[in-house]
């Protein structure tokens, strides 16, 4: 899984008109969770543009100024209800040798047979959470929609991995193929290239 870096100042103090001077002079108030203690940071605004507004997952590398560095995943984020500026984010310190739970976005790939003869795709989740460790983290999770006709459901089961285990039942529904009013039907389909193949060798015959 790629990985960004977010370069940060530890905080001295916590307190709420500390906090308040930091997000005036365009710093986020940052609190690192799962070491021994909490680490307190913050880093520029700016700087986390390319974790937050992005539908893709990423790792974080977070640099402390006093030298110490933390491989990390973004736990939480608050927003301002009106602006919509970062108010508060909370990460979780990731260790090499131990599994994390986290949400992966998902890739839908292939055309989908429903989908040419009038069927719609209806997608249930965007992102899977899923347990692995640090390492073995995927960038997305490929779903390959080919074999799908009118009808038919892609189940979580047909993605499983190795590397990685999903934190959803057997039973989830990652997407289906629904039935429009335009759609022709796959066995309507089949039974007029059957109806075809068999009218040839008749007509022959009575030529003959």
């Amino acid at each position: 899984m790629k990985s960004i870096t977010i370069n940060g100042s530890q905080r001295e103090s916590v307190g709420k008109k500390a906090t308040k001077a930091l997000r005036n002079a365009g710093q986020v108030p940052c609190v690192l969770y799962g070491g021994d203690t909490p680490v307190h940071f913050s880093a520029n605004e700016l700087a986390f543009s390319k974790l937050v507004y992005t539908p893709n997952a990423h790792t974080v590398v977070i640099a402390i100024e006093n030298g110490k560095t933390y491989n990390a995943i973004l736990q939480d984020i608050q927003f301002h209800p009106v602006t919509d500026r970062i108010l508060h984010i909370d990460f979780y310190q990731l260790f090499e040798n131990k599994e994390i739970a986290m949400e992966i976005p998902v890739l839908f790939v292939g055309n989908s047979r429903g989908v040419k003869n009038g069927g719609v795709l209806r997608k249930n989740y965007r992102s899977l959470k899923v347990k692995a460790l640090p390492a073995n983290l995927p960038d997305f999770i490929e779903a390959d929609i080919t074999p799908l006709k009118i009808g038919s459901k892609l189940y979580i089961t047909a993605l499983e991995n190795e590397a990685y285990k999903f934190m959803h039942p057997d039973n989830t529904v990652i997407c289906q193929v629904r039935r429009s009013r335009a759609a022709v039907t796959e066995d309507d389909d089949d039974e007029l290239e059957a109806a075809e193949g068999a009218e040839t060798p008749a007509a022959e015959a009575t030529q003959e």
